[in-house]
């Protein structure tokens, strides 16, 4: 596969909900991208997340609340990541957004933390600040388990 390929598709597993950082640094290096160039690579898309989630639940969000399915869809999720969130958020406020996406697991990445954010009430600004520090403590977290963990195989290959 060649490089520019492998940065869309870095690009794009780094800012879809389901596999965010998770999906996007491994994908990157298992290609042979450097790793430094996948972390920062996968970093600047998936910080892209906050604002551009903001950008929908402030404007197009209001439009389709009209439409009994995805108000009923949305509640239901908008309900589950309240319930998620409100302990730990209501004690640290934005500190606890930037833990809650710093842990590389699943639904726990920008997009959870930025409806959050928004459902809590955290301002735009705090929010887009605590989504790009969790982003690059959950990049740094998952970059180090799979470097460390690829250079570990070493031991066990027999180099001729």
């Amino acid at each position: 596969m060649n490089t520019p390929s492998i940065l869309v598709w870095t690009a794009l597993l780094s800012f879809l909900p389901i596999s965010e950082l998770r999906g996007g640094i491994p994908f990157a290096i298992a290609s042979g991208l450097p790793w430094y160039w996948a972390y920062l690579f996968a970093v600047a898309f998936n910080a892209l997340v906050a604002p551009a989630c903001w950008l929908f639940l402030s404007t197009l969000h209001k439009c389709l609340l009209s439409m009994d399915l995805y108000r009923n869809l949305f509640d239901r999720f908008v309900e589950r990541a309240r319930v998620k969130l409100h302990k730990g958020i209501s004690k640290w406020g934005w500190l606890g957004i930037a833990a809650f996406v710093a842990i590389p697991l699943p639904i726990t990445g920008a997009w959870t933390g930025t409806l959050g954010a928004w459902v809590l009430g955290i301002s735009k600004g705090k929010t887009m600040i605590a989504v790009l520090l969790g982003v690059m403590t959950a990049g740094a977290i998952v970059t180090a388990v799979l470097t460390l963990g690829l250079q570990a195989f070493d031991l066990f290959i027999k180099k001729l």
